[in-house]
């Protein structure tokens, strides 16, 4: 599955500059340190963090892409460099759990 078939699915899109990247698992979490040492190129990284470190770390784990939860969404300043540095960015209004539940059944 693609991260631009996830936004057919519900997601909404803020940052889509590699729509065709293949999603390879998923990660859930908010502390930083954890998402580093824990989140695996190719997953997505499920979080309610939406300040310019998301960025960084999306950068820095080579995440498929960042998927906002609980409505949270993304500054001018922080949706520009996602765009920059090329994350994808995607969100919804579901729960953190809700969304990894959603997605364990589309990832199947």
């Amino acid at each position: 599955m693609t991260v631009s078939s996830l936004t057919e699915k519900g997601f909404d899109a803020l940052s889509l500059p590699f729509g065709e990247r293949e999603i390879d698992g998923v990660y859930i979490g908010d502390l930083l340190s954890f998402v580093m040492g824990n989140c695996c190129a190719d997953n997505i990284w499920i979080t309610i963090m939406s300040n310019i470190n998301v960025i960084a770390v999306a950068s820095l784990t080579d995440v498929s892409c960042v998927l906002l939860a609980e409505g949270v969404t993304l500054d001018n300043e922080v949706l520009k460099e996602a765009k920059n540095k090329g994350i994808n960015v995607l969100a919804t209004k579901m729960t953190a759990y809700e969304t990894a539940v959603y997605l364990s059944e589309l990832l199947k």
